[in-house]
């Protein structure tokens, strides 16, 4: 089965080889890794695949599953656990199998988080440059201790889950909200509606997935029922957030610091090393202006034991396919 990775790192071409190797030899499996993004001027790079393997940024609309499936791919495995980039009826329509791989060392993403917060708070990035040029002055690096903080989890599922129990150690109160909340959430916060998190927390950190229900959840209404001065993490997808109502919610002082790891606008940029480019996105730039805001490039995933898992399930999947065997993390099923 030969199987084209879109928009394949060096990294990704690492642990995908390795697990290859290791667990999947025998499956014959002809992997051809491009740095391109899948879009509708690289389908052709799919040529003579029976699968292409995708990520959170490659475009899976309807004119690009078309184009892939007159060229004869049948199967689409995607390397995440979002899927809101595929079109789901184009593709049960043209009788592709998908999968995906639903959840991979939620430690990594929440423990990332946790980062994010820490940083933000005890102005680390800040001080690190500051000593670095001999400057040991603490003015505009006051914090604040975690320990009875409240901290809002939008989303219990895995992520959100290992997230609240990051912060109930620390010593916070931890609040959740979700249409179905976790029964496993109990023991760890309380759930609330979401307008009640919003107007509590000191601390809210988004872990739930973008559907049309959640698109710009964060918006001007929502930050505005927020509690004023509060800090505002997004680890999940770039849409949950309106970034153009947060950048005003900054600059009216309503929001008191942001931390994201994913952008709305994101694939023109992330993944990428673009120093020596000028960044044409005047709503990023003007973010990345404030010093109250850290940016991370969706790096929240990117631990050994994640990677490691995300080839293994990919391979998993692409095993089940090929057997024709039920597969459990499919979103269509097909036969190969």
């Amino acid at each position: 089965m030969k199987v084209t990775l879109y928009s394949a790192q060096p990294y990704d071409e690492r642990f995908f080889e390795e697990t290859r190797l290791e667990g999947f030899a025998h499956a014959s499996f002809d992997l051809v890794y491009q740095k391109a993004t899948l879009t509708h001027q690289t389908t052709a790079l799919a040529e003579g695949s029976d699968a292409v393997c995708v990520f959170v940024n490659d475009v899976l609309d309807k004119t690009v599953l078309e184009a892939l499936a007159d060229m004869g791919v049948r199967a689409i495995v995607l390397r995440c656990a979002g899927f809101n980039n595929i079109d789901l009826d184009a593709a049960e329509r043209l009788g592709f199998f998908v999968a995906r791989v639903p959840a991979y060392s939620p430690e990594a993403v929440a423990e990332h988080a946790l980062a994010l917060v820490m940083t933000l708070n005890r102005h680390t990035h800040r001080a690190f440059n500051r000593v670095r040029e001999g400057n040991f002055a603490l003015d505009g690096l006051l914090g604040v201790t975690m320990h009875g903080k409240t901290v809002g989890i939008v989303g219990t599922g895995r992520i959100g889950l290992a997230t609240a129990r990051i912060f109930k150690g620390l010593g916070c109160r931890v609040l959740g909200s979700d249409p179905f909340p976790a029964p496993a959430f109990a023991d760890i916060g309380e759930i609330v509606d979401v307008d009640t998190l919003l107007a509590r927390a000191d601390i809210v950190s988004l872990h739930c997935p973008l559907t049309d229900a959640t698109h710009h959840l964060i918006n001007e209404a929502s930050l505005a029922r927020m509690k004023p001065g509060a800090m505002l993490i997004n680890t999940s997808r770039g849409a949950l957030i309106d970034t153009c109502a947060v950048i005003e919610a900054l600059k009216s002082r309503q929001l008191g610091a942001l931390a994201i790891d994913v952008y709305e606008q994101e694939s023109g940029l992330f993944f990428q090393d673009r120093s020596s480019e000028i960044i044409d996105d005047d709503v990023f730039s003007r973010l990345m202006t404030f010093p109250n805001v850290l940016v991370t490039g969706h790096q929240g995933f990117f631990t050994v034991e994640a990677l490691r898992e995300i080839a293994q399930v990919t391979f998993q999947n692409l095993l089940c396919l090929k057997r024709g065997g039920h597969c459990d993390n499919a979103l269509m099923q097909a036969s190969y």
